[in-house]
């Protein structure tokens, strides 16, 4: 048992480094808090604590930073990221015109941002060419529409 205290460090070391790798892929945070409550179980070791208080000291660590730190950290991050829907998000919502007669099995449309896409209806009808339609959803290259009401306009 004394020989592990001894080398408590390596171990610690190992653990901290594992956790950083990890961070580095996920970038959420989580394992950044957990890697520096090793430094703090690694810290304690240093000053001479036996095993089981670093261990203690470790995990206390790093719930605090859980708690405490990591929530403001995320909300300072994402404060300027861009609110704005982009890729085929952007699509949803967006209005247009039936180019070829639109079933549930296929159909063509050209939306407002000059794009054409296959199309699609949900249900039993179709849509005929120069109806005005809305972006309800996009699946794959497919986008299913909804007839556009006069207020949408």
């Amino acid at each position: 048992m004394e020989a592990i205290e001894q080398f408590a460090w390596i171990g610690w070391l190992a653990l901290i480094a594992i956790f950083l790798a990890v961070e580095m892929v996920s970038g959420e945070l989580t394992f950044l808090m957990l890697g520096l409550g090793g430094v703090f179980g690694l810290g304690s070791g240093l000053l001479g604590a036996p095993l089981w208080l670093q261990v203690i000291v470790a995990a206390a660590a790093a719930v605090a930073l859980l708690v405490f730190v990591r929530p403001p950290l995320l909300r300072r991050l994402r404060r300027g990221a861009d609110p704005k829907a982009f890729n085929v998000d952007a699509l949803v919502g967006l209005s247009g015109v039936v180019t070829e007669t639109v079933t549930a099995m296929s159909g063509r449309v050209k939306l407002v941002n000059g794009d054409s896409w296959s199309a699609r209806v949900r249900g039993d009808r179709s849509l005929a060419p120069q109806t005005p339609i809305t972006v309800e959803s996009i699946q794959g290259a497919t986008a299913f529409v909804t007839t556009r009401t006069p207020e949408e306009s």
